[in-house]
């Protein structure tokens, strides 16, 4: 006979009756972010942001869509909250206060630019419920789209406050940039982040590096069209660095790492004696119960499981995740070589923090 009922504590029903009517809105959020995802890449809310309330037939002839399927996803967007509905004219409104977290011009408050993470999330589910049962991770192989996802994001925080707002993070850097140094940036990407500085301080210096080579590609690509001749790039691994430096970049790529511990270090020692690295990561900190209440917490920790974990595991690496934390990154930071380490953060950001690390 189980003894295990004899253990539990007596069922509140209105905790029981709350809780499930919480998960019935995750579920109802979850579609939700899906919708949002579709709107997004298709244009819809950029479209509706420029129209007067409109029936579904002018919003798809605007965006250049198929009506019916423009029709059931304004459904959607109708019944959770994000549109406007006037029943007896048939048409469809974007609120402006609504605009202001959905369309492009929103910049790097266009929260609906993240929702197509979660569409990326559902493509691997099945590839993580069999590494929950025998271990291993996702290749970074199985995410195509991961890499113009994510060069999609940070652009927008890039473009707008790369230069005015984080470089400055680090005191007299500006200075120092507009003199000109040398400059690496880790985990590139598409390697839009030493572009836009390479633009703004042409007497500089810049190199990207990183190992996806589809993304080393279009950096070069871009870089080109720009006609920006003060940027190269390099595919290679991070825990090989040639050169000397006197800033060092790494935006949230660290925890993706197979070998965060030898990058760190590889970081520490082609920066030189009066150098700093400037490593943007997740605001977060390393004791769960600390991040009890964060605003972004289920969002970052299913992240991990779906992409930053599971790609690093799948290499035998660290596997350190999202929310590896504040202590355990000035550790790891310390143990590489690095004598101080201060952490900045962005009015206004709950999501990011800059840790200014130097040898001295």
């Amino acid at each position: 006979m189980s003894m295990r009922g004899e253990h539990q504590a007596p069922l509140d029903p209105a905790e029981q009756e709350a809780f499930a009517a919480e998960v019935a809105d995750v579920l109802n959020k979850a579609a939700l972010a899906l919708l949002t995802g579709v709107g997004h890449q298709c244009g819809l809310f950029d479209t509706l942001a420029g129209l007067p309330p409109s029936s579904s037939t002018d919003i798809a002839e605007a965006a250049g869509l198929d009506e019916r399927y423009v029709r059931e996803w304004l459904g959607g967007m109708v019944v959770g909250g994000f549109l406007a509905y006037d029943p007896e004219g048939g048409t469809y409104t974007l609120p402006p206060e609504h605009a202001a977290s959905l369309t492009t011009a929103a910049g790097p408050d266009n929260l609906a630019g993240t929702m197509p993470y979660i569409g990326l999330m559902g493509e691997v589910e099945q590839q993580v419920v069999r590494c929950f049962r025998e271990g291993g991770g996702v290749p970074y192989s199985a995410y195509p789209r991961f890499q113009a996802l994510q060069a999609e994001e940070t652009a927008r925080v890039y473009d707008l406050a790369l230069v005015d707002t984080i470089m400055p993070l680090v005191p007299g850097l500006p200075e120092r940039l507009r003199d000109g140094i040398d400059v690496l940036d880790v985990g590139t990407g598409q390697g839009h982040a030493p572009l836009v500085l390479a633009k703004a301080f042409p007497a500089g210096r810049f190199h990207g590096l990183d190992q996806s080579e589809s993304g080393i590609g279009a950096a070069r690509a871009e870089a080109a069209r720009a006609g920006v001749d003060n940027v190269r790039y390099t595919l290679a691994d991070a825990t090989r660095i040639d050169g000397e430096y006197d800033l060092i970049t790494a935006f949230d790529v660290v925890h993706d790492l197979a070998r965060p511990a030898e990058t760190l270090a590889a970081i520490a020692r082609a920066l030189r004696d009066d150098g700093t690295f400037l490593m943007g990561d997740i605001a977060a900190s390393s004791r769960l119960e600390e991040n009890i209440g964060h605003p972004f917490g289920p969002a970052l920790y299913g992240f991990s499981v779906f992409y930053c974990m599971t790609t690093s595991l799948s290499t035998g690496g660290a596997g350190l995740g999202t929310l590896w934390g504040r202590q355990t990154a000035v550790r790891m930071l310390e143990e590489a070589g690095f004598a101080t380490v201060d952490i900045k953060s962005v009015e206004g950001d709950p999501i990011n923090v800059y840790y200014v690390a130097t040898k001295h």
